[in-house]
């Protein structure tokens, strides 16, 4: 991790895959990540942990299967949404966005139970920035 600043746009212009998320910089034992996103990324669910969300540019839907029924909550340009732990989700971008997100150290981007996960997904617990 750097002992400087980190401009996100940089960042986020160090990679072009989508859905694999880079490391920015560490809180205590948590991950601050970006990632380019665009299309669907799979149903999933963090069982012990909560998954929080910044869209930086672009636009974010979440889908959630609740208690309640299912709902999708659409998050533009400087909205933020927490996903509670236990609770199954599925994001998506039809035109593409750039999220930052805040989860622990080690957690992984396709959660601890999940569908089949597909080509275009990269299953990580993030990865390193190469600035």
């Amino acid at each position: 991790m750097s002992n400087e600043p980190i401009a996100l746009s940089k960042a986020l212009a160090s990679f072009d895959a989508l859905w694999s998320p880079r490391i920015v910089t560490r809180v205590n034992d948590y991950d601050v990540r970006v990632a380019k996103v665009e299309g669907d990324h799979l149903w999933h669910v963090h069982d012990d942990t909560d998954e929080f969300f910044l869209v930086l540019d672009g636009e974010l839907h979440i889908a959630l299967r609740e208690p309640t029924g299912e709902r999708t909550v659409t998050l533009p340009k400087g909205a933020v949404f927490t996903v509670p732990r236990g609770t199954e989700h599925k994001p998506s971008s039809p035109t593409g966005a750039r999220i930052l997100l805040f989860e622990p150290t080690g957690t992984p981007t396709v959660g601890d139970r999940h569908d089949e996960v597909p080509a275009h997904v990269d299953a990580t617990t993030g990865h390193g920035l190469d600035l």
